[in-house]
């Protein structure tokens, strides 16, 4: 298993060669690429040779001994309504896609597409996105990773479930489209209980085959507040999650999702809240292993 986070938040404030360094000296293996700017018309990777940027950046990263494990596509990838951001997206997944097999990483998380129409409608819209994507992942050697997610009532003011929410609709997700050498599930332990559902329960109910990569973060099952486990704020009950991911003999990575712990502190200070993360990463991953089936 590897340690792994995010690079979103560092790489914003402290530019990417610096950020390497960061994360090589808290003594991570590995890292996440966040590409979720590329929404933008004019952010970089919409606008370079994403092939000989990837390959600049692997380098990098080696030289300091890190790899990418996995990458994060631009998010969302499809908006209700809005034909214009419709229309130009598909083609920069894709170039998510390339860059996350050119890095190196195992998975890519792709979002399911909160389709206007639920139930079936929005499940066949989503598996013909996915499966026009699916020839670039196999191309490139990367899994497309399937995240769960959560929606938002605006006229009631709370969150509620929408697209795979739950661990049953990964499990119907990834069993559907049927090509384990195309996709994996990502199991976002934070977005869990943001629909009633345990992150343990989910955990079991996905199980080893299923289940390829986390996005580990803590909330206080109100708000998808992507902090640090053990925050203050948070309610989550991390024993029963390693344990749980123990007891499945979960065998992908840890990989953090909460730059928004990092986001408060200041730039000349990051070095310290990268190296508490990853201290405290490396004493949840000993109590998975710990709750191994013993061999």
């Amino acid at each position: 298993m590897l340690l792994s986070t995010q690079t979103d938040n560092v790489f914003a404030k402290c530019g990417i060669d610096e950020g390497l360094k960061i994360f090589a000296a808290a003594g991570y293996d590995a890292l996440d690429y966040s590409m979720f700017g590329m929404t933008n018309d004019d952010h970089f990777l919409n606008n370079c040779d994403v092939e000989a940027f990837a390959k600049e950046l692997r380098g990098k990263a080696e030289v300091l001994g890190l790899v990418f494990n996995q990458a994060h596509a631009p998010f969302p990838c499809w908006r209700n309504g809005d034909e214009a951001y419709n229309a130009k997206m598909p083609a920069r997944v894709a170039n998510a896609i390339r860059i996350a097999g050119i890095l190196g990483a195992k998975s890519i998380v792709v979002h399911p597409i909160a389709y206007i129409k639920p139930g079936d409608a929005q499940k066949a819209f989503n598996f013909d996105f996915y499966r026009s994507i699916e020839p670039v992942a196999l191309e490139y050697g990367t899994k497309i990773a399937l995240e769960n997610m959560w929606g938002y009532d605006n006229r009631r003011g709370y969150i509620m479930p929408n697209v795979c929410s739950f661990g049953r609709d990964l499990c119907e997700y990834y069993d559907e489209l049927a090509n384990p050498a195309a996709y994996t599930v990502c199991l976002d332990l934070g977005h869990c209980g943001l629909v009633g559902e345990e992150p343990d329960e989910a955990i079991r109910v996905l199980g080893h085959d299923r289940l390829g990569a986390l996005h580990i973060h803590d909330n206080n099952y109100k708000a998808d507040s992507h902090t640090v486990p053990y925050d203050p704020s948070g309610r989550m009950n991390w024993d029963n999650i390693t344990r749980a991911l123990g007891e499945i003999d979960y065998q992908g990575d840890f990989t953090y999702e909460a730059d928004n712990f990092l986001g408060r502190i200041p730039a000349s200070e990051i070095q310290t809240g990268v190296n508490y993360m990853a201290a405290l990463g490396r004493r949840l991953m000993a109590k998975i292993d710990a709750a191994r089936p013993k061999k």
